[in-house]
């Protein structure tokens, strides 16, 4: 069932996890909690009056708009499944951002996002995500580009999981172009295969209307059959349902996630999320706390958390202090609402799809 609300949801979240952890990224738990008290960090920490998102909220962004762009190459030259190349074409987009100044000397080649000044800015980009995108990001399940599984592939996905809602598409389809997504820059089974749990546990919620529970159960169940060959598989399936199963016991917060992991790792920022979501499925501000306080990679944790929790309880579950001073939340909005409206026949006839899709030209110049 496609609701506003919900795409608004998760991508809002996504990025008021980050901003929440990126305050405390890098941070040891003992200076967390010395400097935030006992709680750890509960409110946004303002920079100039504002919360600011890391480069994980800027590529999920990219990774909607190449979405986008996939869907108006598909419309206007016919081609049967351009969304992988898309979204590859848009990641290079950002690899300027964090390169070049404002504006950019050259066209984009996938997104309108390159026409956004605040985006040219480095916020902590993570050196595997240059570093394959600086060499053409070719990356593929079957060819990867290296041997990497960071957390820089999952933490960027959730778009793909609502935008294929009500698309007539298998959640293995949703799944898997999760996993090329991430692949572009992550060679690792470790680095795609959260991934495509990501994407795919955000479009059992959105089509559905699952449980983290449900959801979840589904997506292992998918992960299990997908890749049957993988040597991973069975680690990472583990390690998920670990995080299951501490989410229906009584220990604290931060004892639990120091038995899932830091985060640095893409299959332990997903298990790190997961728990924090069951934990709290119907309390998005305690997920959000729990997702960032500890010692890892807080921003990364927070924004899956948030994803995931966005997308279960909607916009109207994300509490007000979120929301003001979130840094870029009304093209955050902007996006979302693309995302939902962008996807059934008529779009081809909107002149703003044509403009920010396939011209790359929005907003125009005044």
């Amino acid at each position: 069932m496609r609701d506003r609300d919900t795409f608004r949801g998760c991508l809002l979240g996504g990025a008021a996890g980050d901003a929440l952890g990126y305050a405390v990224e890098f941070e040891s738990e003992g200076r967390i909690f010395s400097r935030f008290g006992e709680k750890g960090i509960t409110e946004y920490a303002l920079t100039n009056g504002c919360a600011r998102i890391s480069d994980d909220t800027q590529m999920t962004l990219f990774t909607a708009a190449g979405l986008l762009a996939g869907e108006a190459r598909k419309a206007a030259q016919s081609l049967p499944d351009p969304y992988r190349d898309a979204i590859r074409d848009s990641y290079l987009d950002w690899l300027r951002t964090q390169r070049e100044n404002f504006p950019p000397k050259e066209k984009p080649l996938a997104s309108w996002l390159l026409n956004v000044p605040e985006l040219f800015s480095p916020r902590a980009p993570g050196g595997t995500c240059l570093a394959a995108l600086q060499a053409g990001g070719q990356g593929t399940t079957e060819k990867p580009a290296n041997n990497k599984k960071g957390c820089g592939g999952v933490m960027r996905v959730a778009p793909i999981g609502l935008y294929f809602n009500d698309r007539n598409v298998s959640s293995e389809f949703v799944a898997r172009l999760g996993a090329e997504a991430a692949a572009v820059t992550h060679g690792h089974p470790l680095g795609w295969l959260p991934a495509a749990a990501l994407a795919q546990i955000v479009h059992e919620i959105s089509q559905n209307g699952d449980s983290v529970y449900d959801a979840v159960m589904k997506t292992l169940y998918t992960q299990e059959n997908l890749w049957p060959e993988s040597k991973d598989k069975e680690y990472f399936l583990a390690l998920t349902n670990r995080a299951v199963d501490l989410a229906g016991t009584n220990k604290n917060d931060l004892d639990a996630i120091h038995q899932l992991g830091e985060g640095w790792v893409a299959e332990e920022t997903l298990a790190v999320a997961v728990y924090c979501a069951l934990k709290h499925e119907n309390d998005f501000d305690r997920a959000l706390i729990a997702s960032v306080n500890h010692k890892g990679d807080s921003d990364s944790t927070g924004a899956v958390t948030g994803n995931i929790l966005g997308a279960r309880l909607g916009l109207k579950g994300i509490p007000e202090k979120y929301l003001t001073n979130l840094e870029l939340k009304d093209l955050i909005l902007e996006v979302a609402d693309d995302l939902y409206k962008y996807s059934g026949p008529g779009k081809e006839t909107d002149p703003a799809f044509a403009k920010k899709y396939l011209e790359m030209t929005w907003p125009e110049k005044a």
